[in-house]
């Protein structure tokens, strides 16, 4: 019996950045839990949707450049167009522009910030509006463990991932009582191109692993059971949390 509230059956999934990264493995076991999934992202990704269709699921690419606001606002009702509903929304898009703080360009911090925090509240607000329409949903926001601490080198990228949780915290307390969910993921140190450049760096890579007690990066799957798990009725009484994946990172 409890296995069926994890059940995605009949849903409409729009996760945002999910060709590639954490965001291919979120739309895989979202699909895999029974969704029709929408990709949202510049470029598509047609072996991702190759798998989703051998799932038997429905699939739908949404070409847009977060980046920009006129195209973001498009998203949600061009999905609903092609699917029908807009059940759950993962806002899983994000860029990291690394410099130190007295280097970094104003054109990175808003990049950055549009992406990574307008795009979500913008996206969060037009799924929202269907969802109160429908009586209930589920939005899941892709913080960061840097949601927690300052990081290094990563101003914007710590401001929007603060401003991540805030806004998940926000947006729970304003859509709870209506049947809308509202929560965060926050991922530790994975494996994906965003980092590539911490894995390639031998002493930073090495540091990092020592201190996951873990003792190893996360691998995209790892996010798997904890987004199929926020996304179902099974976390129907869950609002406003910012949860951990990070292999014990925030419990050192």
């Amino acid at each position: 019996m409890i296995l069926q509230k994890f059940s995605l059956q009949n849903q409409v999934a729009v996760v945002t950045g999910g060709s590639k990264g954490l965001g291919r493995a979120i739309a895989l076991a979202l699909a895999e839990a029974g969704a029709d999934i929408a990709v949202v992202s510049r470029g598509n990704n047609l072996e991702l949707e190759r798998e989703i269709g051998g799932l038997g699921r429905r699939y739908c690419h949404v070409a847009a450049d977060l980046t920009r606001r006129n195209q973001t606002r498009e998203v949600i009702p061009a999905v609903a167009e092609k699917l029908g509903d807009v059940n759950i929304l993962v806002n899983n898009a994000g860029i990291i522009r690394r410099a130190s703080a007295q280097d970094y360009t104003e054109d990175d911090w808003d990049a950055t910030l549009e992406i990574d925090v307008n795009a979500a509240f913008v996206l969060s607000q037009a799924a929202g509006r269907i969802m109160l329409k429908n009586g209930r949903g589920k939005i899941i926001n892709v913080a960061s463990v840097i949601a927690f601490q300052g990081g290094l080198n990563v101003a914007a990228y710590s401001v929007a991932k603060h401003g991540i949780a805030g806004l998940t915290k926000a947006l729970a307390n304003d859509w709870a009582k209506h049947g809308i969910n509202v929560n965060a993921l926050a991922p530790g140190f994975f494996a994906t191109e965003l980092t590539e450049s911490l894995q390639k760096d031998p002493v930073r890579s090495k540091s990092i692993t020592a201190r996951i007690p873990a003792g190893r990066w996360g691998a995209p799957e790892d996010l798997a059971g904890a987004v199929v798990f926020l996304a179902s009725a099974a976390a129907d009484f869950v609002h406003g949390v910012v949860l951990p994946v990070d292999g014990g990172w925030m419990a050192w």
